[in-house]
């Protein structure tokens, strides 16, 4: 056991550990323009931040009114998004401090993320990540995804922890309602600022407004060992 008692740290993956959004955007622009929607903005790309890749291709059927199933047009997003995510997904400089610091205390963690698990382990593998980060759930391994707990309460299962010791660190509303549903604590870094009142985020033990912009590994690693202290 770590100096951190039992505790266990949960990842989302995009736009907590690393800034993929940027490849999401451009891929989903791609495929939606192939689809007769010319015109998909960024401002429509952050409704869709935090919904799993599955759920995000059905609600394009519904709201561009699409003909195509849900899981096609998931088979054609996926590979685009691949060859983005290989050559260009920069890794937050202080998510990677805080793993580091984490793993150097022996601190159990994983990655749950709503990406499919071939662009999990792409990113982690082209990252190196996954030198720290050895397991990792996709919602496509699980029955629902956040705000459904299933998740986390998986990768806390693959794990071996408790999910009331487990601390998720997460960057948009669907995930930080996850997590509160799965009885963890969460770590509220909001990708996009505007969405940091969604009361979602009002669960969170702690709520970092400013994003990554506010994100310190050794602050984070403190409170981490605070709140730890606290618990025994």
């Amino acid at each position: 056991m770590s100096d951190l008692g039992a505790l266990s740290v949960i990842f989302d993956l995009d736009g907590t550990l690393v800034d993929s959004e940027p490849n999401y955007y451009e891929a989903s622009r791609q495929i939606l323009a192939e689809h007769g929607v010319p015109n998909f903005t960024w401002a429509e790309h952050e409704s869709y931040i935090g919904v799993s890749t599955l759920e995000t291709a059905a609600l394009w059927r519904e709201r561009y009114g699409l003909s195509v199933p849900a899981r096609e047009l998931l088979a054609e997003l996926n590979p685009r998004y691949l060859d983005l995510a290989r050559t260009r997904t920069p890794v937050f400089p202080q998510m990677r401090a805080l793993v580091e610091l984490l793993a150097a205390d022996g601190v159990p963690m994983a990655v749950a993320s709503g990406s499919s698990p071939e662009a999990i382990e792409a990113i982690l593998a082209g990252t190196g990540l996954d030198a720290y980060l050895r397991t990792a759930v996709s919602a496509e391994e699980v029955g629902h995804g956040k705000p459904a707990p299933d998740l986390f309460l998986e990768a806390a299962r693959r794990l071996g922890a408790d999910p009331a010791d487990c601390v998720v660190l997460e960057d948009a509303a669907p995930g930080a309602a996850a997590a509160h549903a799965a009885g963890m604590r969460c770590i509220a870094i909001p990708y996009v600022a505007a969405q940091a009142d969604a009361p979602e985020f009002a669960t969170a033990a702690l709520l970092l407004r400013g994003g990554q912009r506010e994100f310190s590994a050794r602050s984070v690693y403190a409170w981490l060992r605070q709140t730890a202290a606290r618990a025994r």
